[in-house]
């Protein structure tokens, strides 16, 4: 076989996938609830709220804190039922009612949900499972704790109080989460599932995972830990533009993959570029990235160098650390990278075509891509 035959069995063969319309965007950050919030914290290079509401008796790290301001749960989504929601679930609610205020129209009951995390509600596990051990008999814990352990407690809500009957999914990636749950939607709407959907990123704020993050060492001395949702509706663009709905961005590719031991700068540089390849995008026309890596010991320097790899050997001119106004929001982050990223577009409101990328990289060999795209004013 000649060496020519070979190169091309090698080489990604990359199929272009019809664009996702960001038509809107809900967010509650440690900057305030909404997307010019962030927007402006982000421009301002200002960190968000920093005094967490903590229980009686617990202690923090010794770190910088990132918090949710007062999140108005009672006047964003009523009183019904809201007595024993977890913070989790309110913050992802929140999110959800901010964006779903913003379409001129309800979103209709083929309407789904995809949202990403890590475990759902640190805290409520760890204060259930805890439980077990103070009472007399495992069986004498109150029920009512028991639904804010489930993983899917945040989007199985979001469902139920907006009458949404689209598919739901939760997922949990992690650093990939937000990656993970927009290729999910690509993917449901394109077999048929919904006719458009919510893709959200949710992460509290706790002692147990600021704690946890702490010890781990996976954080710089100075990093934050933080908290944060943020909620995208997305729906194809063919669909969005003919109903007359504004499309805020566009979402043109969505790629993952894994890294060797050691490969981690490799294999994201990799990613990005086969996610440019199906977005129809040079590396010279990115004029923007949203880094998630700011903070993390060493997975910032590889995510600098991968994206400087990608698009010929150095950054673009608008370089987003949503992180330094959020802190660490794990699985949340990649929604966080998006919103902060459409946040900044949207108060700048040029005009100007942008292109985007938005990676993602974990320590366990996780890596991935997200191209996103402006053609008109966002506003």
């Amino acid at each position: 076989m000649s060496t020519a035959a070979v190169e091309a069995l090698q080489a990604p063969v990359t199929h272009a996938v019809e664009p996702l319309a960001i038509t809107a965007v809900g967010a509650a950050t440690p900057a305030g609830l909404g997307l010019e919030a962030l927007g402006r914290a982000l421009a301002a290079g200002r960190p968000g709220h920093a005094e967490p509401s903590v229980q009686e008796g617990e202690s923090l790290p010794p770190r910088p804190i990132r918090a949710v301001p007062d999140l108005r749960v009672t006047e964003l989504i009523g009183r019904k039922g809201n007595r024993h929601l977890d913070r989790t679930t309110r913050l992802g609610l929140v999110s959800c009612r901010l964006a779903l205020d913003s379409l001129p129209v309800p979103v209709g009951s083929r309407t789904g949900v995809v949202l990403g995390t890590s475990t759902g509600s640190i805290r409520s596990s760890s204060e259930y499972s805890l439980e077990t051990l103070h009472q007399e008999r495992p069986y004498l814990v109150n029920p009512s704790l028991f639904p804010n352990t489930v993983m899917n407690c945040a989007a199985g809500q979001i469902a139920i109080r907006h009458g949404l009957k689209g598919v739901n999914a939760t997922l949990a990636g992690g650093h990939l989460a937000g990656v993970q749950a927009l290729r999910y939607a690509r993917n449901a709407l394109r077999h048929g599932h919904a006719d458009r959907l919510l893709v959200s990123g949710v992460e509290e704020f706790c002692a147990q995972s600021a704690w946890g993050w702490h010890q781990s060492g996976a954080l710089s001395p100075d990093a934050a830990v933080g908290e944060g949702a943020a909620l995208l509706v997305v729906e194809a663009e063919d669909a969005a533009r003919s109903a007359g709905r504004r499309v805020l961005a566009r979402v043109l590719a969505c790629e993952t993959g894994y890294a060797d031991r050691g490969g981690l700068a490799r294999a994201l540089a990799s990613v990005i570029g086969s996610a440019l390849g199906r977005s129809g995008k040079d590396p010279a026309e990115v004029t923007a990235v949203s880094l998630g890596a700011t903070g993390l010991v060493g997975l910032d320097r590889i995510e600098v160098r991968a994206v400087r790899s990608a698009l010929g050997g150095a950054l673009p001119d608008q370089v987003v650390r949503v992180k330094e106004t959020v802190g660490e929001c794990f699985s949340a982050g990649g929604v966080l990278q998006i919103a902060g990223l459409l946040g900044l577009w949207q108060l700048e409101n040029t005009g100007a075509a942008r292109t985007a990328v938005v990676p993602a990289v974990s320590r366990d060999g996780q890596v991935g891509c997200v191209v996103l795209d402006l053609n008109a004013p966002v506003g």
